[in-house]
């Protein structure tokens, strides 16, 4: 029998382009390339340009995790020049990015996978008066489950189906055979979708606050741009810090009474998927979510996270060691990449080092097949010793378990204990989606009862100096200067290098997640992340080709950001092709 083929392009909703390409045998996936079709060449833009400027070109990497590049980036800086920013500085660096974090978790789980859990057009049928009281039997304590509520969206979506145009929900695979959740389910998820879309909407105020806007907030090499003054107006003051607290509580409430819940709920009654999705069985993790380093990763955090998780790497499956973390067995290969490196396709260059010189050999779009050429792909694979690596939740999880980090382990425990699940079973679909729920949940607690009450007692003492001017001028610099930042952000480990030379940028490197876990093959055949948990074992269920829900739920599952992953429209500026899928 010969094996279909299967094209999902584009499969991301909102952060760029990820095509997919399969091999289907009976209904089961064979063969899978994750295949990035978008080219942006953002470390070359910035070459030559004043290292204290950079962080404004490479936060446009992306506007959903929007100040994580940034962040990076004037961390790789300040590594390179010699820079110590103030304690109040990283805290306030601390606050945006952990609030930027559950920020991101929460879209992702409601807005960009819980689709591929919730049925919309079944929620239209719910009692909600049974979805108050299925809301209750998960230990869900959301404000927003009243019969009131449930009745309103229930009317709004009847409404909307009943028009034929379902808006944001349009192009979803609803008639698909695998939803498995009762119409009260989907309705309290729908629900939960919609008051998903205010939170986000006011907790990315504490960006705004210390940043000045969103997306893209301010920073600055050596500190942070905004100055701090309790009793001035122009300044962060006693009633923006009265702001952020009450913001601060309402991210705990909704990631404790809303969305941990619902995904401890969802992934129960699709709890195969915790045996559906395993990747590589290796992980790579600095820390716990928010954690920075300036340089190496033998000094302390220049972040104020939990210091007992060290950074590490978890290897060949075995769930019960954390082996030190060593950057120089870091590298980035091309052999299915658009790119070349001086010394040919098979080399593997660190990315302190890193080359970006493209050589698009694909065909002209647009195209039917790419997986018939070796290079396939815009998306580098970064191999950590060889091995694919896992970053992201799943691995800051399974890395603070195995180190014992207290909040995780009981939130693991419980949950495997209710599902039935084994530690090593967290490597799959499931493990990943719930393991962002378990990491919602210990940021939401450490911004609420470490970093606020941290910064806010700096301040009960005086101290509010956000800024080192030592190392501002040039003239302070050294001739040559290297330097790079690793960052735990939403989608695992990002690293950002630079290279600098007579006040100016030489070499620019940025190491993202998604490009550790969109990467193609490397040149011993090893698969990427993505691939490998598509066609790893070749048991994945594809049951219909039109609706390739059980791909999606997959990769989604990662939280693909492609944007970030390559760093286009043709020359002209002109799109090639455009399909909407959900």
């Amino acid at each position: 029998m010969m094996a279909e083929r299967v094209v999902i392009d584009p499969l991301t909703r909102i952060e760029g382009h990820l095509r997919i390409e399969l091999e289907r045998e009976g209904d089961s996936i064979a063969k899978a390339w994750s295949e990035t079709t978008q080219f942006r060449g953002i470390e070359t833009i910035v070459e030559g340009r004043d290292p204290r400027d950079v962080w404004a070109f490479v936060g446009r990497i992306c506007g959903v995790c929007t100040g994580t590049h940034s962040v990076a980036s004037i961390t790789a800086v300040e590594d390179a020049i010699g820079s110590k920013p103030p304690v109040q500085a990283q805290l306030i660096r601390d606050l945006v990015m952990a609030s930027q974090e559950v920020h991101d978790h929460v879209v992702h789980f409601y807005h960009l996978h819980a689709l591929d859990w919730v049925n919309v057009v079944s929620a239209a049928e719910a009692d909600p008066a049974k979805a108050v009281e299925f809301a209750k039997s998960i230990g869900s304590k959301w404000v927003g489950n009243s019969e009131e509520k449930f009745a309103r969206v229930k009317e709004t979506l009847q409404g909307v189906l009943a028009s034929g145009q379902l808006s944001i929900f349009t192009g979803g695979y609803w008639d698909h055979p695998d939803y498995r959740l009762p119409p009260e389910a989907n309705l309290m998820a729908v629900s939960h979708y919609l008051d998903a879309l205010e939170f986000q909407r006011s907790i990315i105020r504490v960006n705004t606050v210390f940043g000045g806007k969103n997306p893209h907030p301010n920073f600055l090499v050596g500190g942070m741009a905004c100055s701090i003054d309790p009793n001035k107006s122009e300044t962060v003051n006693q009633v923006q810090l009265d702001q952020i607290g009450s913001w601060v509580d309402e991210i705990v409430d909704f990631v404790e009474h809303c969305y941990y819940p619902d995904a401890v709920a969802i992934m129960s009654v699709y709890k195969d998927y915790f045996d559906i999705g395993a990747s590589s069985p290796n992980f790579l993790a600095v820390g716990m979510s928010g954690t920075r380093y300036a340089g190496d990763v033998d000094k302390q955090p220049v972040s104020n996270t939990n210091r007992s998780v060290k950074p590490g790497v978890i290897l060949d499956g075995d769930y019960t060691k954390v082996h030190p973390l060593e950057i120089s067995k870091i590298r980035e290969y091309i052999s299915s990449a658009w790119y070349v490196y001086r010394d040919g396709d098979s080399a593997g260059v660190h990315p302190a080092v890193g080359e970006t010189k493209v050589k698009y050999t694909g065909p002209q779009p647009p195209y039917t097949w790419l997986a018939d050429n070796d290079k396939y792909t815009w998306s580098k694979a970064p191999r950590y010793d060889g091995r694919p690596m896992q970053v992201g939740p799943i691995a800051r999880v399974l890395s603070a378990y195995i180190q014992g980090e207290e909040l995780t382990k009981k939130l693991v425990d419980e949950a495997a204990a209710k599902l039935g699940i084994k530690v090593e079973q967290l490597n799959s679909t499931g493990g990943r989606t719930f393991a962002r729920a378990v990491e919602a949940m210990t940021n939401a607690h450490h911004l609420s009862e470490e970093l606020l009450p941290k910064f806010i007692e700096g301040l009960r003492h005086g101290d509010y100096n956000v800024f080192d001017p030592t190392k501002w001028e040039p003239s302070s610099w050294p001739h040559k200067a290297d330097g790079f930042a690793l960052q735990e952000v939403a989608r695992g480990c990002l690293s950002h290098w630079v290279s600098i030379e007579d006040g100016r940028v030489r070499n620019y490197q940025a190491v993202v997640p998604t490009t550790w876990l969109a990467g193609g093959r490397d040149p011993q055949g090893n698969m990427g992340p993505y691939e490998e948990s598509l066609a790893g074992n070749g048991k994945h269920p594809l049951v219909d080709p039109e609706q390739p829900l059980e791909a999606l739920r997959t990769i989604h599952s990662f939280d693909p950001c492609m944007s970030c992953a390559v760093h286009i429209m043709d020359e002209d500026g002109n799109i090639q092709v455009q399909v909407v899928t959900p």
